[in-house]
């Protein structure tokens, strides 16, 4: 016997167009991937208190529509499936099919123009880019981008867009960055992968966070405040602030057209890939750990996973000063439980703020995922900077994620890291009492780093890879011996303030 779902009033801001008509919200379409091991929610739109019936998989549910047609009902927990199936939706004389419906795990995607770079374009300027493209052979792979503009309030459904099953025809539309990481995925765990991509080029962080959730800091506080009324200079001008220039980057505009009218639709978690616009001329990255800290907590209370894994990427080199402090930012964001970044600042050294090596990207930002959620034993992170200590003109760096121990590393392609046995590390830098940072000698001892400089004869501090980019034969190179890289720290961030006037707006 179907089982009754009760009756499920919606508290979205406007209400759904056609009433009367029977479609589910458009995140449902043809070759879709549902979320495996967990329910799965189903909701749409029919006539006023009619009554919906689902079918899939061998279960029928049954859901009332409120009094504006809307209904929601919550499919059993599934097992994996490549099967393609049809799920059989109806209300009264109504009815509609979805056909090739997988079940796997569903990853949400979301970011600026790093994020949104696509297959295409990697295909263009990196061989190996055209290589996996040519093979990307994966009808179990599924992608499906939303393009919708920014709204004022939530709305209730998307206007358009399709699933599209991976192929080396159709993958040259996925994302560079999530494709690469659901292909690793799918590999690995042999399931149907979905990627839904919500990424917007030029965009900062701010408008992919729903508004209720810009709260618990005075920055969040004021950027709220300022939004609601559209005070695009105040936004500007404080610490914190972007270069707000459209009602598109304010709080919640993003999240309320692309994000709102996904969710609840049950995903495994999510990956970003955003900073960019936080640290740009004349924008300040200070705080930007909240407001991810934010973001984290707000797509996990909207999509009803309140341990949502969340996998982020750290910014690579850009010539940009602000572009240090947003790396410490999101290194610092990693303090939200359930959260982990991939480091990239080895990838590129040419000044390019749209790498094209996005193998590399998404092929780290899966490991964190294959190692937390799906309990690989593999390593998940390079070395992440946990203290130092001071002996006589020497300083010495103690590392997490260093078991394996360190070395200096050397790029030997895509995907491939070896041992530099003979080189020479880099990026490291020491200050003393008097405030002069000065270039310094490191040495891999082990799982430590020994340091030490002739110009600074008693150390307070010390800093690795803290500047836009490397120098050009001096690549920042120190690795974990599994081949990851380091991310960039300094021991005491109160001996670099940030100065607005290094990175002004004209």
């Amino acid at each position: 016997m179907p089982r009754l779902v009760a009756f499920f009033v919606f508290t979205l801001c406007v209400s759904f167009p056609a009433l009367g008509v029977l479609h589910p919200a458009k995140i449902f379409s043809d070759h879709m991937v549902l979320q495996r091991d967990t329910e799965v929610p189903v909701w749409g739109q029919t006539d006023a208190g009619a009554t919906v019936t689902v079918v899939f998989a061998g279960q029928s549910v049954k859901a009332k529509a409120d009094e504006q047609g809307r209904w929601k009902l919550k499919l059993d927990a599934m097992k994996a499936s490549t099967e393609g199936r049809s799920l059989d939706i109806s209300s009264g004389d109504q009815h509609m099919l979805i056909k090739d419906v997988l079940v796997g795990d569903v990853w949400f995607a979301g970011g600026q123009s790093n994020m949104d770079y696509k297959v295409k374009g990697m295909v263009r300027r990196l061989p190996e880019g055209k290589t996996l493209a040519d093979r990307a052979n994966y009808p179990a792979i599924r992608h499906r981008k939303v393009n919708e503009r920014y709204a004022a309030v939530p709305q209730p459904d998307l206007t358009g867009g399709n699933w599209v099953v991976c192929s080396p025809q159709s993958v040259h539309g996925f994302s560079a960055v999530a494709f690469v990481f659901a292909r690793r995925l799918h590999l690995e765990l042999k399931v149907p992968i979905g990627v839904i991509d919500c990424a917007w080029g030029g965009t900062p962080i701010e408008p992919y966070v729903p508004a209720d959730a810009f709260k618990g800091h005075p920055t969040l506080v004021k950027l709220a405040k300022y939004a609601k009324i559209g005070d695009f200079e105040a936004i500007k001008k404080m610490d914190g602030g972007t270069y707000a220039r459209s009602p598109a980057w304010l709080v919640g505009a993003i999240y309320n057209g692309r994000i709102a009218p996904v969710s609840p639709y049950g995903i495994r978690g999510a990956i970003w890939y955003q900073a960019e616009s936080n640290c740009g001329k004349g924008e300040d990255p200070r705080d930007y750990r909240f407001k991810q800290r934010a973001l984290v907590e707000g797509w996990r209370k909207s999509f009803e996973k309140p341990h949502l894994p969340f996998y982020f990427v750290q910014l690579p080199q850009w010539k940009s000063y602000a572009w240090t402090y947003a790396r410490e930012e999101q290194l610092q964001a990693m303090q939200v439980k359930g959260t982990g970044m991939a480091v990239t600042i080895d990838l590129d050294n040419a000044s390019d703020i749209h790498p094209p090596n996005k193998i590399d990207v998404g092929e780290r930002l899966a490991l964190w995922p294959l190692a937390k959620v799906y309990g690989k034993k593999i390593p998940f992170s390079g070395p992440l900077f946990r203290e130092s200590e001071f002996r006589g003109s020497d300083a010495v760096v103690h590392f997490d994620y260093a078991k394996e121990d360190l070395m200096v590393g050397r790029i030997e392609g895509v995907g491939k890291i070896i041992e530099d046995k003979d080189g020479t590390l880099n990026g490291f830098e020491l200050v003393g009492e008097d405030g002069v940072w000065h270039p310094a000698k490191a040495k891999v001892e082990g799982q430590t780093v020994r340091v030490s400089s002739d110009h600074v004869g008693k150390p307070v501090a010390l800093r690795y890879a803290c500047h836009p980019e490397a120098p050009k034969n001096s690549p920042w190179n120190l690795y974990g011996k599994t081949g990851l890289p380091a991310s960039p720290f300094c021991s005491d961030w109160d001996l670099m303030p940030y100065d607005r006037s290094q990175n002004p707006m004209n």
